[in-house]
């Protein structure tokens, strides 16, 4: 719901921030914007999957939905020299 005290919605000016730089290394699509998350909560995680500080835990998933994502583009561990770890993840 929205209250306004007149017909127009005006925003408070100071409250609105300029635009978000976008780093040059932002993956190109949503399904490298997901497996580099992944890859990221995976090497945070040493590689647990599963488990209270396993990398599943961390991104709010269900361990087999975790393993079903990682197989879609191919993570496992020797992923971790290739290019998929020089890509930040989006916050």
């Amino acid at each position: 719901m929205i209250l306004s005290p007149d017909t127009v919605l005006r925003a408070p000016l100071e409250s609105l921030s300029g635009p978000r730089q976008i780093n040059e290394a932002t993956p190109q699509t949503l399904a490298q914007a997901e497996s580099d998350c992944i890859l990221k909560a995976i090497k945070e995680a040493d590689w647990v999957i599963g488990g209270p500080k396993g990398a599943a835990k961390r991104l709010g998933l269900k361990r087999t939905t975790l393993i079903g994502k990682m197989r879609k583009p191919g993570l496992f561990r020797s992923m971790e020299a290739a290019a998929w770890s020089s890509r930040p993840c989006l916050e």
